[in-house]
């Protein structure tokens, strides 16, 4: 097991699905989590409980990433909640399918916002908190670096934009001795993507393993990169796509 011991995480959208998997597998390695949601209150529920039951301090925070307000004040809750911030995993999306010619460019928007937007300002508000050894840990997509179906380009495109600013961010943090990564999931078994949904055969047959990811092998990745195990590591994009991109 890593050891986490005494580190304090931020995971913005960690009531379920890949969000709720890291959330656990950080408190499971000895961190005290903070985590945010949107409208899943019955589900951030279960996530406290079961982070409690492990001994670790947890707070749960409602809060909209596409509100730069309610952004900030959420990062303050945390840091308040759990006496200041080690880790921050960006964990919150949303999907949009479609073709461009029929673009809704509010929902447009609505996903650059909760996508691209956000995990930039919870960084704004996070780092301040973080010392030497701190960790970023965002997550992206392998559809930001591979489209291989149509219907799907605004999402790939604020997954790819992850890219950059993880990149760019590291070099901005370095020299604090905060490291900032990002992980590329494939298809991975969710509420919002499901192993047998319809969608199921086309995107295991893309990949070389033939199945789906689960949410804790996606966790197993961040909670390796904001460890001490990881310290030179930064700048990076770890891809656990089972191969899609090979």
């Amino acid at each position: 097991m890593i050891n986490l011991k005494g580190k304090r995480a931020l995971v913005t959208g960690g009531s379920r699905g890949i969000g709720a998997a890291i959330a656990l597998a950080l408190a499971e390695n000895g961190a005290d989590v903070a985590f945010t949601y949107q409208r899943s209150a019955e589900k951030a529920s279960k996530v406290t409980e079961a982070i409690e039951k492990m001994g670790r301090r947890v707070a749960a925070i409602q809060a909209d990433s596409a509100d730069p307000e309610a952004i900030a004040s959420s990062v303050s809750e945390a840091v308040s909640a759990l006496g200041g911030l080690d880790i921050l995993v960006n964990s919150a999306a949303i999907g949009h399918n479609g073709m461009i010619v029929d673009l809704d460019v509010s929902a447009y928007q609505t996903l650059m916002d909760v996508n691209v937007r956000a995990p930039v300002l919870f960084a704004k508000a996070v780092i301040p908190h973080l010392g030497k050894g701190g960790r970023i840990v965002t997550i992206g997509s392998a559809l930001g670096e591979r489209v291989p179906f149509p219907g799907i380009t605004p999402y790939a495109m604020s997954k790819a934009a992850l890219t950059s600013f993880t990149r760019g961010l590291s070099r901005e943090l370095g020299p604090s001795g905060i490291t900032v990564n990002l992980v590329q999931p494939g298809a991975t078994d969710t509420e919002s993507n499901p192993a047998d949904g319809p969608a199921a055969d086309l995107q295991k047959s893309l990949t070389s393993l033939g199945r789906y990811g689960e949410p804790r092998e996606i966790a197993n990745a961040v909670v390796f990169l904001a460890s001490p195990a990881a310290s030179v590591i930064t700048g990076a994009i770890l891809t656990a796509d089972g191969g899609a991109i090979a």
